[in-house]
């Protein structure tokens, strides 16, 4: 497969020496280190977090914590930066995952680019992944200024993925997140009979994080306030095709509570039911069986509400047309 390698981005001649920037009221409410880490391409993670902690990087001539959220009209110094570490290796994007990418555009304006993200692509690069979502658009648009995720989905879930083109955009559409002004819709196919007098699931939720970097999530008295509203959609022999919205926003929500319920989806490899991906086998299907359908909003620009719908791609289409033939 013939490969493209794109070389990160080279820092902006000026961080041989100090900076000194004014945010723009465009530029404002976004937290200090990922302000830096997009102004400093190329510069490490670990390098960007060291100056902040250091007070190496002052705003109005004080230092900040990383999670400091600029202002409009602050003064931000930023220090000299050398790579004292080595230059992240050059991103390897294959043809065929940007080409999807094209394919995979279900809107487009000069404020928001919405995808129906294909599974098996990570929204973005790192934890040992040279190619993401937002590698790849940026490969497609080498002339876009800005791109950033409005919202994730999982690796391995499909569907409607919004990212944002403007900051003034990006910051917009968290508010309606923070709000829960946005209503977002996914397929999934779980295990068994979904009651259908169970419309909600409220459990709250602990993220840990492994020494590998794999993201666990479970139940827990002790964790974040989380629910999930299920509607049943369509009945087959031992297995429901559900539509699941999220009230919250929790790491793994609508894989966890379907698990909490006794009602696991299927081909989930860390909250799943071997067995019951046993019994779909003849379906051909090889992926998680979760899908992001449907996400409404209000566009930042206009006001205007906006319902886009992703379609299930083809695997999911054809376990479905086999349940259906088969197990109905």
């Amino acid at each position: 497969m013939p490969t493209v390698y794109l070389e990160s981005p080279p820092m902006n001649e000026n961080n041989t020496g100090v900076q000194f920037i004014t945010i723009s009221a465009d530029q404002a409410g976004q937290r200090i280190d990922n302000f830096l880490r997009t102004r400093l391409k190329g510069v490490p993670k670990s390098m960007i977090y060291r100056i902040v902690r250091k007070g190496e990087v002052r705003v109005n001539k004080k230092r900040v914590k990383p999670e400091y959220k600029l202002e409009d009209g602050d003064e931000l110094r930023i220090p000299p930066v050398r790579q004292s570490e080595p230059e992240q290796a050059p991103v390897s994007v294959h043809l065929d995952k940007v080409a999807a990418l094209a394919d995979a555009v279900l809107y487009e304006d000069d404020h928001l680019l919405i995808l129906n993200k294909p599974s098996g692509t990570a929204v973005h690069g790192g934890s040992g992944l040279s190619f993401g979502v937002i590698e790849g658009l940026r490969a497609l648009r080498p002339a876009a200024h800005f791109l950033e995720l409005v919202h994730r989905l999982d690796r391995d879930t499909s569907g409607v993925l919004l990212i944002a083109k403007k900051r003034s955009a990006l910051r917009l559409l968290h508010e309606q997140l923070r709000l829960k002004g946005m209503q977002k819709d996914y397929l999934a196919l779980v295990r068994g009979e979904w009651p259908s007098h169970n419309k909600a699931v409220s459990a709250p939720l602990i993220k840990n994080i492994l020494a590998s970097g794999e993201r666990i999530v479970r139940v827990g008295i002790e964790g974040k306030p989380s629910e999930t509203r299920f509607k049943v959609e369509e009945r087959f022999t031992r297995a429901t095709l559900v539509k699941a919205s999220p009230v919250t926003g929790r790491t793994h929500q609508i894989r966890v509570h379907a698990q909490f319920a006794g009602h696991p989806i299927a081909f989930d490899d860390r909250y799943g039911d071997a067995e019951f991906d046993r019994f779909l086998k003849g379906t051909g299907l090889h992926r998680l069986f979760l899908h992001a359908a449907a996400l409404r909003f209000d566009h930042p620009a206009t006001g205007e509400t906006m319902r886009i719908e992703a379609p299930l791609d083809n695997e999911l289409r054809q376990c479905l047309a086999y349940m259906r033939l088969n197990h109905k």
